[in-house]
């Protein structure tokens, strides 16, 4: 057998500087692919495109942070075209809701809600699809599904159109589409869609019975917020309907009010035409005139807690 060594020692010198060679080579290579490896940056979406769930009548793009439990008290008084005979509304018939809520994970909250308008009661769930990007126009918008389910409690009686279960289950579905155009000013859109198992009815010249109001109901809402201080924003509303109907067709909705923030609690001031508070019967059954003078105080307040 050939050898290529003539003793111990040449062999152990060759073997150290093999090992040498090895080490410095595959510093030279780790330093290479560290340096022509991509960076990945983590994503940096826009924050506080508005203080919260709702503006007025409407939610807003927003969810909440996971883990985050959220008290909302909801109420609309009278209209005030009445003036001082009821005190401009305060003392007239008022709509309220008590709702809870729940961010179960990242971008999903869901809800529970009673209002005392037709003893109604409300699931809803809210979920945020896309973000905006901080910086660049790689995603200029946010979008927002939102969706609830409402059933009316009442009793069955002739003038309710109730027969079975499922008439009085009405549904609301929308798709939010938000920007924060800088740090003062932030706008959305959303186009809805409103569906009602049974509606309200007539009879005829001939006594049959004819629906008031055609069963899905569409209409779309924009809305915005500037920042005043840092504590407090003006909000504005605007709601069109757009479905025409056979009977009562609903009006727009215009809507301006203040937004007070606080780490904890938000509380909104405002005046409008919707003097429901559930969507679906804002978007279908709103018969107040804002340009008779037919609006109302209403204010908004949330209380959250983080678990």
């Amino acid at each position: 057998m050939r050898t290529y060594f003539k003793s111990s020692k040449q062999f152990t010198s060759a073997l150290l500087l093999f090992v040498a060679l090895a080490t410095c080579f595959s510093e030279l290579s780790a330093q290479d692919s560290t340096a022509s490896a991509p960076v990945v940056k983590k994503a940096a979406y826009a924050k506080n495109t508005f203080d919260g769930n709702y503006l007025i009548d409407n939610q807003t793009v927003m969810v909440p942070i996971k883990g985050t439990f959220e008290f909302d008290i909801q109420h609309r008084f009278g209209t005030v075209e009445h003036g001082i005979k009821d005190l401009f509304g305060l003392f007239a018939s008022a709509n309220m809701r008590l709702g809870f809520s729940y961010v179960v994970k990242n971008n999903l909250q869901v809800g529970f809600g009673a209002s005392n308008d037709r003893m109604q009661v409300d699931g809803n769930a809210k979920f945020a699809l896309l973000k905006q990007s901080r910086t660049g126009y790689s995603m200029p918008v946010s979008v927002t599904l939102f969706g609830n389910v409402v059933m009316d409690t009442r009793a069955k009686n002739a003038s309710l159109p109730i027969v079975n279960f499922s008439d009085r289950l009405s549904f609301f579905s929308e798709v939010i589409i938000a920007r924060k155009i800088s740090e003062k000013l932030s706008v959305q859109v959303a186009p809805t869609l409103s569906y009602f198992n049974n509606v309200e009815g007539y009879y005829d010249t001939k006594g049959d019975i004819q629906s008031k109001f055609n069963n899905a109901h569409v209409a779309i809402s924009f809305a915005g917020r500037y920042k005043l201080t840092p504590g407090m924003a003006l909000m504005v509303n605007y709601d069109q309907p757009l479905t025409q109907h056979p009977m009562d067709n609903p009006h727009p909705n215009i809507s301006l009010g203040l937004d007070f923030k606080t780490s904890g609690h938000e509380f909104q001031l405002f005046a409008g035409n919707y003097g429901s508070i559930l969507p679906q019967n804002n978007s279908l059954y709103n018969q107040n005139d804002f340009t008779k003078g037919q609006f109302l105080i209403g204010f908004n307040i949330s209380r959250l807690w983080n678990f």
